[in-house]
């Protein structure tokens, strides 16, 4: 098993010793291995997202828009949404 050694600012090491003796984790390490594989998790979850965006792009075909047209629908639909003030 590898070893990481880290410093954290003192409040960030007060959270992990109160979410450590709270009961939560046995100990700073499993804390921190908890962390470790969220984020493993999540990275995963937006690969597997971006991959079926790719699928799903490639499957709708090729547009016979210009690019102006397709930027123009977009900033219309922000706006329809509130998203864009222009």
């Amino acid at each position: 098993m590898g070893k990481i050694t880290i410093s954290v600012p003192d409040t960030m090491n007060e959270y992990v010793r109160t979410r450590v003796e709270s009961g939560q984790y046995g100990n700073v390490s499993e804390f921190f291995r908890d962390l470790v594989r969220k984020d493993q998790e999540r990275q995963l979850d937006a690969a597997r997202e971006l991959n079926d965006m790719m699928e799903l792009a490639e499957a709708s075909g090729v547009s016979s828009k210009t690019a102006g047209q397709v930027l123009a629908e977009a900033r219309e639909a922000a706006r329809a949404q509130g998203l864009l003030d222009e």
